[in-house]
């Protein structure tokens, strides 16, 4: 039975969902195979993509569901979008559900961009006349304007997104389903995204966000749930669980030992040095004291060219006896968009644990290959050895633009090991 008021307050109501694909161990794939072999039977293995999860979202709420890859995000948008059928558990939904899951679903390649937004806005519920009439909105959102009577097939991954985040947006849906939105597209693409996600749900729209990036969910969602291997691992404020995923990456056997309700409460709270940390942990072992950038000469700087080197510089300092581990400093754009983060590792530099109130300088020294714009960088130490459990972390630590784009002109999103030529470390008592 629905509890009760859910279709007046409840935009999604999951109680309890499964879901199991059975995975051929062979496969018959000839018909001569198959007269052969008629009696031949053909072993599986059985994939649970989802165990008894359970979560509610209200309506008008930017939701948020993360998870390493594999843990499940896209079955259950897959399920609320009826792609599939859920093995078990029960599924409410209330409005109509526009999902933008996967490159390039229900376009046709080799129709032209306006033959395709023409098409796919009659199968959104559109006249033909409404659909033409809204074309060039869609067209100059996206700005392909030089590209829509080019064949699909000929447009690049990021020129299709763009397209299909475009048509998304006249969408008249109450719900939308949205898979990695971000994950292709300048810096200048990414922030009008970001604030076309915001007006709709300024405009009552209930939206569930996809993503890999923990600023982008931190920034935008309210509420979120983190997923590993088909388990509800926690709930709850979206910047807390964005931290939970990063402590779950540091420490994958954590998510064994920690299942949320459906509900999401668990007591946490957030440190005043903008760190994340769980009171049933203890008290933090280190906090970060400041952070910036540098020049050649060791001048803090928040403007940088695109020949320099970016120079990150941290303090960090022990609150009681601790052996450090690694420190990560991450680069993210204003509108929540990962771009990379390299690890230092001090412990073996220091070969000493740091004493009570002991400070330590840490540095990384990077390849300044990124767009113009403007940057934050976040930090986030661990603990040393194989169980690498995060301990500190501090969003917006600083900011800095960059003032010329590399010549590549473009973010490196997932860049290569070659970005950091020259890491370096500095380990000083301060």
């Amino acid at each position: 039975m629905l509890p009760l008021m859910t279709s007046n307050s409840k935009a999604i109501w999951v109680d309890g969902i499964s879901k199991t694909f059975r995975i051929p161990t062979q496969r018959v794939e000839t018909l001569k195979e198959r007269i052969l072999n008629p009696f031949h039977r053909v072993g599986h293995v059985e994939l649970h993509a989802l165990r008894g999860v359970s979560f509610e979202v209200e309506k008008g709420e930017f939701f948020g569901i993360v998870g390493r890859n594999g843990s499940g995000k896209s079955t259950i948008l897959k399920l609320l979008a009826s792609i599939y059928r859920a093995d078990g558990g029960r599924m409410f939904t209330s409005g109509t559900i526009a999902p933008f899951i996967e490159l390039g679903v229900g376009f046709n390649p080799e129709l032209t961009a306006r033959e395709n937004v023409i098409l796919s806005g009659v199968m959104m519920g559109l006249t033909a006349r409404e659909a033409r009439r809204r074309f060039d909105g869609v067209i100059d959102f996206a700005e392909l304007d030089e590209f829509t009577d080019l064949k699909l097939k000929n447009y690049s991954s990021g020129m299709q997104v763009r397209l299909a985040f475009s048509l998304l947006l006249e969408s008249s849906a109450e719900i939308l389903l949205i898979d990695e939105v971000f994950a292709v597209g300048d810096a200048a693409f990414q922030h009008k995204c970001g604030d076309a996600l915001l007006r709709l749900r300024d405009q009552g729209r209930t939206i569930v966000f996809v993503s890999h990036d923990m600023n982008s969910v931190a920034n935008y969602c309210r509420r979120a749930i983190l997923l590993e291997h088909g388990e509800l691992v926690t709930a709850g404020k979206a910047d807390l669980v964005a931290q939970r995923y990063f402590e779950l990456n540091l420490d994958p056997g954590a998510a064994a030992v920690e299942r949320a309700d459906p509900t999401g409460r668990r007591s946490t709270k957030p440190n005043p040095n903008g760190s994340s940390e769980s009171p049933e942990r203890g008290s933090p072992s280190v906090r970060f004291v400041e952070a910036w950038l540098e020049d050649e000469v060791g001048a803090p700087m928040t403007a940088i060219g695109a020949g320099n080197q970016l120079r990150f510089r941290a303090i960090v300092e022990a609150t009681r006896e601790v052996r450090l581990g690694p420190v990560a400093f991450a680069v993210n754009t204003p509108v929540g968009g990962h771009i990379f983060a390299v690890f230092v590792e001090p412990e073996e530099r220091a070969g000493h644990p740091l004493g009570a109130g002991e400070r330590v300088l840490l540095g990384a020294d990077v390849d300044n290959l990124l767009a113009k714009g403007e940057y934050s960088l976040a930090l986030f130490a661990a603990q040393p050895g194989a169980r690498q459990k995060t301990v500190a972390t501090r969003w917006d630590a600083a900011s800095f633009e960059v003032t010329e784009g590399h010549p590549s002109g473009g973010l490196l999103m997932r860049p290569t090991a070659q970005v950091f030529r020259d890491v370096a470390l500095t380990h000083e008592e301060l």
